[in-house]
């Protein structure tokens, strides 16, 4: 059986001290360009602090037409580097691994925030999004691609590509909204290729040992089951990804597709050879019994949420005692302040039902 503290070793890249990754959380706490803010800072290396191996920063939009919320951090810009840098070197003197999660918001991006219509694969009336050409499709690979090629001279570890969550890289897996007849959509493959193209750029642009992960939807917005099964089993063939993040929502759960019977969601993942590649979890894992059950069933890293918001040391909670739990909800603001949350982010966890005390 796995320990929560076994190191976890990666094709590309240094490993992780333990099994433990702050997952990507969104906080609204950068400044309105996109550079890193004091309250930010303090919130990722906290969680360094606190023993997690691997921290996360928030989805990061590599592009300014795909921000998704208010202060959001950037990376699209080289005025972004002077924080992004201190900000990796901070979390790794800590002992974490540095990872920076590329996002673009797709028809997700609030028009009143962007000041113009969102972007999606295929006109979607219902977001008001419109259709990107083949060339902004090409325009946005690259702009994944240097990204990625910023956060390397920023000095992280490694990136993750945020293709869950009914963002632009998901909804270019999405059969139900992409219905482009280039060779961005169609079938399975053609509406993988943006992620494919996206990946081969960064292994092509970035040192060897960069560590690369994708987040993926199992099922939620649309998402045919079947379909992210494809696209998982395309990632770990391709030997370019080192970790698959699957935002489960509840690690634990029971497919929702049909077509599966009712099945353990994480198992029709965990029961495909992945050779190299590691498997990360996310979703109800809140004490030391929710983290070993699902390293037992087969995954290799959990991804911490809310229990990394309510403690900062979670990992080192579970080391000292192993049936150790997070705090329980809802938590008091000076509490939130004591675990490194700024204010423009314990604003945004009091739209949380029952997260923040009143």
């Amino acid at each position: 059986m796995s320990s929560p503290f076994d190191p976890v070793i990666f094709a590309h890249g240094p490993a992780m001290a333990n099994r433990f990754m702050l997952a990507p959380l969104t906080n609204q706490q950068s400044h309105p360009d996109g550079t890193l803010s004091e309250d930010e800072f303090v919130w990722l290396t906290k969680r360094a602090e606190g023993g997690f191996g691997l921290v996360m920063t928030c989805a990061s939009h590599v592009d300014r037409s795909g921000q998704g919320f208010p202060g959001q951090l950037g990376c699209w810009s080289d005025d972004h580097l002077p924080g992004l840098t201190r900000l990796a070197s901070a979390i790794r003197s800590r002992g974490s691994l540095a990872v920076v999660q590329l996002h673009h918001a797709g028809r997700r991006a609030p028009a009143a925030l962007l000041g113009q219509a969102p972007v999606a694969p295929s006109a979607d009336a219902s977001t008001g999004a419109r259709a990107l050409s083949t060339a902004e499709v090409e325009a946005v690979i690259g702009a994944f691609v240097a990204a990625a090629v910023r956060c390397e001279r920023a000095g992280f570890d490694g990136v993750e590509l945020h293709g869950a969550h009914d963002y632009l890289l998901c909804e270019f897996l999405n059969a139900e909204l992409n219905d482009r007849t280039d060779r961005f959509g169609g079938s399975r493959a053609d509406r993988f290729r943006v992620l494919e193209e996206i990946i081969a750029g960064i292994r092509q642009r970035c040192r060897p040992d960069f560590l690369l992960a994708v987040r993926l939807s199992p099922e939620r917005f649309g998402m045919a089951t079947a379909d992210v099964l494809d696209a998982f089993e395309r990632l770990v063939s391709s030997g370019a990804v080192d970790l698959i993040d699957l935002s489960l929502w509840d690690t634990f759960k029971t497919a929702a597709d049909s077509e599966f019977g009712g099945r353990p969601l994480l198992e029709l993942f965990t029961e495909i050879d992945r050779g190299e590649t590691r498997l990360a979890v996310a979703g109800h894992l809140y004490a030391g019994d929710d983290v070993r059950r699902a390293l037992d069933l087969g995954a290799d890293v959990v991804a911490i949420g809310k229990a990394a918001i309510t403690n900062h040391d979670f990992p080192l909670l579970l080391r000292a005692d192993p049936s150790a739990t997070m705090r329980s909800l809802p938590v008091d603001r000076a509490t939130l302040v004591a675990e490194g949350l700024g204010p423009a982010f314990i604003d945004y966890m009091s739209t949380w039902q029952g997260f923040v005390a009143d």
